[in-house]
């Protein structure tokens, strides 16, 4: 046996002399720890519960490289309780069940508890993660949970909300240097003011990032300073961190930055989410979506371009498809905008809902069957087309619901000649000429103060909400 842990010694400081420079570099101490100050910075909250082993379950979500294993090894050095970790990537409930059992002996013979550290948390499917929620409840297990991914997606919500959600945030530049003037101490070197920018701009908050891109420059330059080359050779490609959050987030970005007519935005979100590996087919729905949307009749060439694209997507395909949705990115963004469309479907919607249920009106309906003209189906319909405009005043709609104005159009681009032309058709009476009966939004619908809407949503209208899509 004793040969046996001298072997297990001489081993464990073989692998520690070879370990990665981010494994060697991880603090020790909560002092030791840079960045996420909110949280371990004097008198921060986490602090003092770690400072005082009062620790309870936990939910540690952050970005890659923020801290978060760095912090469950802080508490199991601070701690009382036994400290079990394990990986969502390889663990399974076998693996719970045993920390569970071993937790539960330990507490009834010496009053110890259990912190276990599970890593990658967001890794376990529902049903594993309801294994763990008797121990949790009951207070055997203090769990400790670390994801990249938002915890409101991937956590059950009865785990989620017996754990306190502690968020991470990404490093600063300020930090980032501290980070690598420790590395650069640690392994007796230096870097120029140029060098150190690039390496703290190539990280994207990330700490494990940076140091591994510092460990190939030290490499590289050997037994002189890192120079910004050798920065540039150790990491000639950056690596983009992509959740379902950040789909999401990143997917709101680049709609907004449509709808608002940045075409400089649009184009920088769409080649995020591209060098991301977003699915083009996605990209190029929310676009056709937009395009009726936040478009409308105000260009109607926007919805044409949009589908364009997305047919290019599926007929050509990546890389050469991001040309096409290039293009439809940068004619939505500069089209005139307008919501007309969206708000009329949702007054329409809302009088179906809502509104008495009327019958077809007797001069609208089938008269082509044999016997329906003896029930007085069709007589009274006008011909639009046996008028010289092509166009007769009739009523086409339940006399319930006749006199409501559904669309209205704004006076912006093709819109404003759609506008003319139904003011004239109609006789020119304001909001919709003959038919009247304008329907006010409201101060919180469509375009009154205080209105919402997510991406994929028709704008509220008092009594409609209806979903277009989600892509959720």
């Amino acid at each position: 046996m004793a040969g046996d842990d001298l072997f297990s010694g001489a081993a464990a400081e073989r692998l520690s002399s070879r370990a990665p420079l981010a494994a060697r570099m991880r603090p020790r101490t909560l002092d030791e720890i840079i960045g996420q100050r909110h949280l371990v910075g004097p008198g921060a909250p986490l602090r003092a519960l770690i400072e005082s082993d009062r620790l309870t379950s936990a939910i540690l979500w952050g970005p890659p490289g923020t801290g978060k294993t760095t912090l469950a090894s802080v508490v199991a050095t601070a701690t009382a309780k036994r400290f079990v970790p394990l990986s969502a990537v390889t663990a399974g409930v076998k693996d719970v069940r045993e920390v569970v059992e071993e937790a539960r002996r330990l507490l009834g013979e010496q009053g110890r508890g259990t912190i276990l550290f599970l890593d990658e948390v967001h890794r376990f499917n529902r049903s594993q993660q309801d294994a763990l929620l008797p121990s949790v409840e009951e207070g055997l297990l203090v769990l400790i949970g670390a994801t990249t991914e938002n915890p409101f997606f991937q956590v059950n919500a009865p785990l989620l909300s017996r754990s306190t959600l502690w968020r991470l945030e990404p490093l600063s530049d300020e930090d980032l240097a501290g980070v690598v003037a420790r590395g650069l101490a640690a392994e007796g070197s230096s870097a120029d003011a140029d060098a150190v920018a690039a390496l703290v701009g190539l990280a994207d908050g990330d700490a494990r990032a940076v140091l591994t891109t510092l460990e190939v420059a030290l490499a590289l330059a050997g037994d002189r300073p890192i120079v910004l080359e050798d920065v540039e050779r150790a990491r000639n490609s950056r690596l983009q961190h992509y959740g379902e959050d950040d789909h999401y987030d990143q997917v709101s970005a680049f709609i907004k930055s449509i709808r608002g007519s940045d075409p400089d935005a649009g184009l920088y979100w769409l080649a995020r989410m591209l060098e991301s590996g977003e699915d083009a087919r996605f990209i190029a729905r929310r676009l056709v979506i937009l395009a009726s949307e936040d478009v409308g009749e105000a260009d109607p060439m926007a919805l044409v371009v949009a589908d364009a694209a997305a047919r290019a997507v599926e007929f050509v395909g990546l890389p050469e498809a991001q040309l096409n949705l290039a293009q439809a990115v940068v004619h939505l963004a500069c089209a005139p905008k307008s919501n007309r469309v969206t708000i009329a479907l949702g007054r329409a919607q809302r009088d179906v809902r809502e509104a008495p249920r009327g019958d077809v009106p007797t001069h609208l309906r089938d008269a082509h069957y044999r016997s329906a003209a003896t029930i007085g189906h069709g007589q009274g319909y006008d011909y639009p087309h046996d008028h010289p405009d092509g166009f007769v005043a009739q009523q086409y709609r339940p006399a319930v619901i006749a006199d409501h104005v559904y669309y209205e159009p704004s006076d912006r681009g093709h819109e404003a000649v759609v506008s003319e032309r139904l003011r004239r058709l109609r006789g020119g009476a304001e909001g919709g000429g003959a038919e009247g009966g304008r329907i006010d939004s409201g101060p919180g619908g469509p375009g009154g103060p205080g209105g919402s809407q997510r991406d994929g949503e028709v704008p509220r209208d008092p009594g409609a909400d209806v979903r277009l899509s989600d892509d959720r």
